[in-house]
């Protein structure tokens, strides 16, 4: 996706992406550290005093598309001790 086609409103931390599309945020990283959705840079004004994660900011419209497909996958039973 190219980042002439975005809106400002459209680039969202992953915190906000999981908020409004109930992936969770280490899935919408992966996919980021794949190369299956874009990373931009965020506003370093927005993060200042904050952690690493609030430097990243991703496309709310590619992570939607994604959502759309995404299952969750069912976590496995403890094992009986």
């Amino acid at each position: 996706m190219d980042a002439a086609e975005l809106y400002p409103d459209d680039l969202v931390f992953a915190h906000e992406a999981s908020a409004a599309t109930g992936v969770p945020e280490p899935v919408i990283r992966q996919w980021a550290s794949r190369g299956q959705i874009t990373r931009f840079k965020g506003d370093p004004r927005q993060y200042s005093g904050q952690g690493h994660e609030y430097k990243t900011m991703y496309a709310l419209p590619e992570i939607e598309q994604r959502a759309a497909r995404y299952r969750q996958m069912p976590q496995r039973r403890p094992k009986a001790a």
